[in-house]
């Protein structure tokens, strides 16, 4: 951003829910309180946003059957639309990031990814340069017919772009070659068990995958060298059997590596592990803050938590002995699907 001593947050929602697009937030360092600035309404149900690295342009997917993403300028409080909503060429776009100087989409209802060319300047191209369509499926029907690609981001070297399939229980290890994302290994989870999300240890040697479809999280070692990914151990994140139906959303871990943090919806709550090696400790849940915890962000000692279905994003303080979190705040965005700091 032009003002290095700002911070803000751009929060994702789901216009067809009633949600207002893309808002922007103040972020207060000291508190980690959110006060909204501007929302923005350009294309419809932008569900998660990807920030560039110098923070002057945030993306958007089209979380819509025809599959768009979009980029706006942030430099001001209000994004303004860089260029026309892109299609990727893929249906149910759900998670984006940046990588090789493209934008990757994971495209869920298609179950692909697709690779979006960026410009010098932050545009984006007017088409995706390619396509990697996932094959394969899973036992738990009807979740499970076909793959369905839930996110795609690049490991902490920046060699590989890895997309996690709720669909076919795997996680894809990709290379982009002629802007086309080109299948490196497929590494196989636990049948059933129906990955959403990975995060990255900081020291780039493990990924924490949070299942879906079975309220865990498996921890894998990974190695960048040869973008090879090995599940080792499955921890659950809730103390016993489900009180209703349970579906983790996000996963983060802390910046020293001590914590994994993961969010759960149904139960509404957030669930604290340790890290001991190889393992995951479960230490305790809190309740969320909402209703229905779509994401998690962590930023600053903070964590955030986008509840979709009560409409407000909730932040927490992070105690950095026990990595237990503590209800700070909250502020009211309805269908809130996301939230990315800069």
């Amino acid at each position: 951003m032009a003002d290095g001593s700002r911070r803000r947050a751009f929060i994702g929602s789901f216009t067809a829910a009633g949600g207002p697009g893309v808002v922007t937030a103040d972020v207060d360092a000291d508190s980690g309180a959110l006060t909204v600035l501007s929302s923005v309404n350009v294309v419809p149900d932008p569900a998660y946003l990807a920030l560039s690295s110098d923070g002057e342009t945030l993306y958007a997917v089209s979380e819509t059957a025809a599959g768009a993403v979009a980029a706006y300028r942030v430099s001001g409080d209000k994004p303004e639309p860089a260029g026309p909503p892109v299609p990727v060429g893929g249906s149910g776009p759900t998670h984006l990031s940046l990588f090789a100087k493209h934008v990757l989409t994971a495209n869920y209802v298609s179950g692909s990814v697709s690779a979006v060319p960026v410009r010098p300047d932050g545009t984006l191209a007017r088409s995706a340069s390619g396509v990697l369509q996932h094959a394969g499926g899973g036992p738990h029907t009807p979740r499970q017919h076909g793959p369905h690609a839930h996110q795609v981001q690049p490991d902490p070297s920046g060699r590989w772009a890895v997309s996690v399939d709720l669909g076919t229980d795997s996680v894809r290890v990709c290379t982009l070659t002629d802007g086309t994302p080109a299948l490196h290994r497929e590494t196989a989870l636990r049948p059933g068990s129906g990955p959403r999300h990975l995060a990255f240890h900081p020291d780039g040697s493990y990924a924490y995958v949070v299942n879906e479809l079975s309220p865990s999280v498996t921890v894998c070692r990974w190695e960048a060298v040869e973008g090879v990914l090995t599940p080792l151990t499955e921890t659950p994140v809730l103390p016993g059997a489900p009180v209703r139906d349970a579906y983790p959303s996000g996963i983060v871990t802390s910046p020293d590596g001590r914590f994994v943090w993961t969010a759960t919806r149904g139960e509404d709550v957030l669930s604290v592990l340790a890290v001991e090696g190889e393992d995951l400790h479960l230490v305790t849940t809190v309740p969320c803050g909402g209703h229905w915890p779509r994401a998690l962000t962590a930023s600053g000692g903070f964590l955030y938590v986008a509840n979709e279905r009560s409409g407000d994003v909730t932040w927490f303080a992070a105690d950095p002995r026990t990595g237990i979190p503590r209800r700070e705040g909250a502020i009211r965005v309805a269908a809130a699907s996301c939230v990315v700091i800069g």
